[in-house]
């Protein structure tokens, strides 16, 4: 495909990428760490395997990248470090690489800012410990696995504390780390993620799919009665460790395409030149319908891997056939070299 590869962290949704650029003819480079690298090499999605002993030296391995075109993947922004993603990667990227520091909850580029630039409902968010005057999720690292969620739920501020001293005791948090915890009300609904494509080149927002998370030990404590939930006692975790399709109701369409919207002129003000492909929005809806906003993930969802091979479930409205966001990142690749405009599709 005129010379042109495309490339990925292989971790997060790689696999989803790595296919969708099989699908559209690219050449592909998966740049894996050690010990992680099986699939990549087990899958026969991969042409050049790269193999780290650490994420973050994939700055060392620049001249084997050049010629193609990174896709960002959480991972990537996670252990390379959104300094270093700015600065020290001089390889395309597809999409807005400004935008990913933005996905973060605390400092002055957060999602907090992008939704309320958009006007987009979210939970209330509380300074301190000490001003929750309701239910809150307290959201948090793990104190041991800094990537992984320490999250948990608590009635009032003093639940609060009580539960963070008994979680930190347990080694599961850190107490300081709640200085700069995320504290938001909580709010009751059924959990969506809604997967977008926004595009350039044919100048247009899609919707693609919908998934809801997996998470540890959180789904085996919903199958539990409750007497045996509250006998047993168990601090619930929320290690995200997979996903699964999802539809919703069809009449909730306009307010997830108007949220949509939203997020994409809210973004192309405040961070320039805005929302270049994939984005996720991860959403409550309640009782009454209206839709909250809880987190965000301005780059391709790991959720996205719930459809690769068999395309979102929206995706066919667009192309006349389902399409993965895999695929649909190399169809906008391949758009955008045909047009002999990738400056306009990667930063």
């Amino acid at each position: 495909m005129s010379g042109v590869s495309i490339s990925v962290l292989a971790s997060h949704s790689a696999l989803d990428v790595l296919d969708g650029a099989k699908d559209e003819g690219f050449k592909t480079i998966a740049v894996a760490k050690r010990g992680r690298e099986r699939a990549y090499r087990e899958f026969p999605v991969v042409d050049e395997l790269i193999v780290l002993d650490d994420y973050r030296d994939i700055v060392k391995v620049i001249d084997k990248l050049k010629g193609s075109v990174f896709v960002p993947n959480r991972s990537f922004a996670v252990y390379v470090g959104y300094d270093a993603i700015e600065r020290d990667f001089p390889v395309p990227i597809f999409g807005n690489r400004y935008l990913l520091r933005w996905e973060e909850r605390a400092g002055p580029y957060n999602y907090y800012r992008l939704l309320d630039e958009a006007g987009i409902r979210r939970p209330k968010t509380f300074a301190s410990p000490d001003e929750v005057d309701r239910p809150v999720m307290v959201k948090l690292p793990e104190a041991e696995r800094r990537v992984e969620r320490g999250f948990f739920i608590a009635r009032d501020r003093d639940d609060l504390w009580r539960k963070a001293r008994r979680l930190a005791e347990r080694g599961i948090i850190r107490l300081d780390d709640l200085s700069r915890a995320s504290i938001e009300e909580l709010v009751l609904g059924a959990h969506f993620n809604a997967n977008y494509f926004y595009s350039p080149l044919f100048k247009r927002l899609e919707l693609h799919s919908f998934d809801r998370r997996i998470q540890s030990n959180l789904d085996g404590v919903y199958r539990l009665p409750a007497r045996d939930q509250v006998e047993l006692d168990v601090d619930v975790r929320y290690v995200e460790v997979g996903h699964e399709p999802a539809t919703i109701r069809e009449s909730l369409l306009e307010k997830v395409f108007d949220i949509g919207y939203r997020f994409t002129e809210a973004a192309a003000r405040l961070v320039k030149p805005g929302v270049i492909g994939p984005f996720t929005l991860q959403f409550l809806v309640t009782p009454e319908l209206d839709l909250v906003v809880y987190d965000v993930a301005p780059r391709i969802g790991g959720g996205t891997n719930a459809y690769v091979g068999i395309g979102g479930q929206y995706s066919k409205l667009y192309w006349g056939r389902p399409i993965s966001v895999g695929r649909r990142i190399a169809i906008e690749i391949k758009e955008a070299i045909r047009q002999n405009k990738l400056e306009e599709v990667t930063t």
